[in-house]
């Protein structure tokens, strides 16, 4: 199904003891150490990123670093999407509060963090609601909702008994070191795009080499 539009929402309220440590200065900021987990995703559920646009903010914290940043992406095969985050944000709309990975944090289980569109349905992730048209029909037709069937926890324990088995030699790495690079580049641009003159201009992500 085509993707021709995406938007993830990263957002949470961090406590202020969180950041009494090295997280106040360059190195930190939520795209760094959030947004770049949801880039991630979005690469895989929708494929290479080709663009970057983005402003930031630290108005809030007033650190070093971004506390709040906005993103719009060109993807490869064409599809928009936005990614905004934040740490100073009383909201329910993030994978960490979502998508049930890590009791630390408090679930909203029914609040979804992506929303993905495309010409033949669209879904909301992590709930997997999927919207459809019965007859492929347009706005004049209600649309039909399926609640497709969820995995269930587990994910935190999966990714530490496969790094056990990277690590002895008995399994090849899901992930390789170059594609986690290209979602460091994805954030790597996105900081780039923001501290241009024009905060909207585009930087493929070739300009970095990549």
């Amino acid at each position: 199904m085509p993707f021709p539009q995406s938007t993830a929402m990263g957002l949470t309220m961090k406590p202020k003891d969180y950041f009494d440590t090295w997280r106040r200065v360059p190195g930190a900021g939520v795209m760094l150490i959030n947004l770049v987990h949801d880039l991630d995703i979005l690469r895989y559920l929708i494929g290479e990123i080709s663009g970057i646009q983005a402003v930031t903010s630290n108005r809030v914290r007033g650190f070093e670093v971004e506390d709040t940043a906005g993103l719009l992406l060109q993807f490869d095969t064409g599809a928009i999407g936005t990614l905004i985050g934040s740490d100073t944000a009383a909201a329910p709309w993030g994978w960490d509060q979502n998508s049930g990975d890590d009791p630390q944090f408090a679930q909203q289980p029914d609040a979804p963090c992506y929303l993905i569109a495309g010409t033949k349905g669209s879904i909301s992730i992590p709930q997997l609601d999927l919207w459809t048209y019965p007859d492929q029909s347009d706005w004049h037709s209600p649309l039909l909702r399926q609640s497709l069937d969820r995995p269930r926890g587990g994910a935190l324990d999966n990714q530490l008994a496969h790094f056990i088995d990277v690590a002895r030699g008995l399994a090849a790495p899901v992930v390789s070191v170059a594609d986690a690079g290209r979602s460091l580049a994805a954030v790597q641009a996105a900081h780039e795009a923001a501290g241009a003159e024009r905060p909207t201009a585009t930087l493929p992500l070739a300009s970095i080499g990549l």
